[in-house]
């Protein structure tokens, strides 16, 4: 994966981050989700990289970035994750980037937009919508599908233990059971790899479990405060979404999202969750529309 890509890691502060740089032209920042790394960009990364110059990045917590201690996700606001990948671009010499994240990491790329709105030229969301929005919206049906939002969020260390007693078993169960598929055929077996390698490690078991406790509690506090003061996104924004995925089963995704952002547009993709992974072609095609635009 990701042949001839620069690798590095950008001390951010309290958090170190891993990263993978290839391209020239405008700088585009890739944002991976639960419980993935940055190697789920892999199937469109060097296309992009012909166009852009590409950062693929780990989360704090994730894959090869640092994960910091923390209790009721205080370390893993999105918020703090946002701050993150501030620092990460400034570091590589980049004010002004484009912004693309998928799952947990288009909810850092939003928040991001929120606080940070000089720094995002184009904002490309993959199978969300606001994490406000979805604590609203759900109900038994989703609370079945979508248990991990209440498990994952459990105090410490309920979840953690369960979850490292049998680590690969529990992500091979959750990738594909938000495939349209319901396989890990999908995946590639060297993402697959580096996902179970990752996710084995207690640091990164408990640093998902604080993201999601965060995404409980500070999270959509910080979404009610800007809905509140009437703030809205207001740099271009794709919102792409599975037709199999969780978004799709919410409503209208972009019916929803206008009530957040100003300049809104995007598409269902046949997929189920892993859009860039499921329907690589087509994922591709509409970010380098929308990033070439």
């Amino acid at each position: 994966m990701f042949e001839g890509f620069e690798t590095r890691e950008i001390d951010c502060g309290d958090a170190t981050l891993f990263c993978r740089i290839k391209g020239s032209g405008e700088p585009l920042l890739l944002l991976h989700g639960y419980p993935q790394t940055g190697a789920m960009w892999a199937p469109i990364a060097d296309q992009l990289a012909e166009r852009f110059l590409v950062v693929v990045a780990d989360l704090r917590g994730y894959g090869r970035s640092s994960a910091p201690e923390s209790t009721g996700g205080e370390a893993y606001s999105k918020r703090r994750m946002a701050g993150d990948m501030v620092a990460l671009m400034s570091a590589l010499g980049h004010e002004r980037f484009h912004l693309a994240g998928h799952d947990r990491g288009a909810r850092v790329a939003y928040r991001l937009a929120f606080d940070h709105p000089e720094k995002v030229m184009r904002l490309a969301l993959l199978d969300i919508i606001p994490t406000l929005d979805m604590w609203e919206r759900m109900d038994a049906a989703g609370m079945i599908s979508g248990y991990h939002w209440a498990f994952l969020a459990q105090p410490n260390p309920l979840p953690e233990r369960l979850i490292a007693s049998d680590p690969v078993f529990y992500l091979d169960h959750t990738l594909a059971g938000w495939t349209k598929a319901k396989s890990t055929a999908p995946f590639a077996s060297e993402a697959l790899a580096e996902y179970r390698k990752s996710f084995s490690r207690p640091t990164a078991i408990h640093g998902a479990c604080e993201d999601y406790r965060a995404g409980a509690t500070i999270d959509p506090a910080a979404d009610e405060e800007d809905r509140k003061a009437g703030r809205r996104l207001t740099c271009p924004t794709l919102i792409l979404w599975g037709t199999d995925g969780t978004p799709a089963k919410k409503g209208d995704p972009l019916t929803i999202w206008r009530d957040w952002a100003d300049d809104v547009e995007g598409q269902a993709i046949d997929a189920g969750h892993f859009l860039v992974e499921e329907a690589p072609e087509e994922t591709l095609a509409a970010l380098m529309r929308f990033f070439g635009a």
